[in-house]
């Protein structure tokens, strides 16, 4: 089955599998996204829409969520998959399990098609749903994967929201400073390195974070990897049209 909630995709094709198996639809899924959409005709209408980087001097250096110097993102191409299955399946079998997605919401802004809700009424409503689909409280998530696209409106809103449902407590990232916005597949590569985060007890830090932007007060992790004790995470992916899909993450 394809979904097609922009941004989002990967993140909801894998909440979707959750549900699935949930359901007992299904014994095993192959869930994640793609992309391949390097067109002239694609990055100009982003470029148009204000949502890339200028930064056309220093390419390796335009992507830089949460900083202050940040002015859009850095489009990328990629894929990410899962291979999801029942627990106590994968234990019969063998397997070597990872971490097991244990929470799944999503929501819709319905807001603007392009521009997130500044006040992140639809984003909570996504994080506050995978949360109770996981069975665990705010104060238990030690680390976010965010957006975090390196866009003025997205990082700003998404730390507000990230700050209203958590607190000061979560290591917060996002991958997309070391390797762009995969755009449809960008959900579920970030749900792997959600995954490792959790498996390997390390957070990866933002990259190209220099100077953090006053307004985004959460504890960003910049520089260097954090070794941290991850029983849970979570996963941000927040998609054009008001597509809101965030995945939480437990140590297997």
């Amino acid at each position: 089955m394809a979904v097609s909630t922009a941004y989002a995709a990967g993140s909801t094709a894998i909440g979707t599998a959750r549900q699935w198996l949930a359901a007992g639809v299904c014994d095993v899924v192959i869930a994640g996204g793609t992309e391949s959409f390097m067109t002239p005709t694609t990055l100009t209408s982003l470029a148009n829409m204000g949502a890339m980087s200028r930064r056309v001097d220093a390419p390796e250096r335009a992507s830089r969520p949460f900083d202050a110097d940040r002015d859009g993102f850095v489009a990328g191409e990629g894929a990410g998959i899962l291979v999801l299955e029942r627990a106590a399946d994968a234990r019969a079998r063998g397997a070597r399990i990872r971490a097991h997605v244990s929470g799944y919401g999503a929501s819709a802004d319905a807001h603007h098609p392009s521009a997130p809700d500044p006040g992140g009424a639809g984003a909570e409503r996504a994080i506050r749903a995978a949360l109770a689909d996981a069975l665990i409280d705010p104060d238990e998530v030690a680390h976010v994967n965010a957006h975090g696209t390196s866009t003025p409106l997205n990082d700003v809103t998404e730390a507000r929201v990230i700050r209203r449902v958590f607190g000061e407590r979560p290591a917060v990232t996002s991958t997309k400073g070391a390797i762009g916005h995969l755009i449809g597949a960008a959900g579920a590569v970030e749900a792997a390195y959600t995954v490792l985060a959790v498996q390997h007890g390390t957070v990866p830090p933002t990259a190209n974070l220099d100077s953090q932007d006053p307004e985004i007060a959460v504890d960003v992790v910049a520089k260097d990897a954090r070794a941290l004790a991850i029983g849970a995470a979570v996963s941000n992916s927040f998609g054009f049209g008001g597509h809101n899909a965030v995945l939480v993450v437990t140590g297997a």
